[in-house]
């Protein structure tokens, strides 16, 4: 099932640089680290770290992503679709896309990860070059309806290896604030 509907305008995407007005500290520290966001909310969750697929599958991807991946518009991509948990909850809400045309004999199987975490993967693999961070109030019709809430902060990179280009959003769930809040007062 398809959560992002194409048919609603596209965000602004911005980098740090160009972001005005600047949210609070914390979220910005969380909306621009450049480390591993797998590694950062397992540390936070005392390793009770999960991921749920939400869809997985070959589709026509939306202008904002073919344009920050360099595509026609409207071309065929994999997409996949997980919620990254933190103790059962629902903390993030992450979209990762890639053409076919760059999958195809690149060796990186998208299709295969099923629970296992792409940006795990991304990280670990020193081929790949990450581009700068852009965010946005990501658009509530874009989210899974359980996940829908207006004016959610998401964040988007695009990691390059050679010919393949992969682009991972990742938008913030009420609930990461509230144990990224519940960590730092227990600290």
């Amino acid at each position: 099932m398809q959560h992002s509907n194409s048919s609603f305008p596209a965000p602004l995407w911005l980098t740090q640089d160009s972001l005005t007005p600047l949210p609070d500290p914390s979220t910005l520290d969380w909306l621009f680290d450049e480390g591993s966001l797998t590694r950062r909310l397992t540390r936070l969750s005392n390793d009770g770290f999960s991921i749920t697929p939400l869809f997985e599958g070959w589709q026509a991807l939306r202008a904002d992503e073919c344009a920050a991946l360099d595509l026609a518009e409207a071309s065929e991509g994999w997409v996949r679709e997980v919620y990254l948990h933190g103790h059962g909850a629902a903390w993030v809400f992450a979209r990762s896309v890639a053409s076919r045309s760059a999958l195809q004999g690149d060796g990186l199987h998208m299709d295969e990860l099923g629970s296992r975490s792409l940006g795990e993967l991304l990280f670990c693999d020193h081929a790949f070059q990450r581009r700068a961070i852009e965010v946005c109030h990501y658009p509530e019709q874009w989210l899974p309806p359980a996940a829908r809430a207006p004016e959610l902060w998401g964040r988007r990179s695009r990691f390059d290896r050679g010919s393949l280009s992969v682009l991972v959003a990742e938008i913030f769930l009420p609930s990461l604030w509230d144990a990224a809040r519940a960590h730092a007062e227990n600290r």
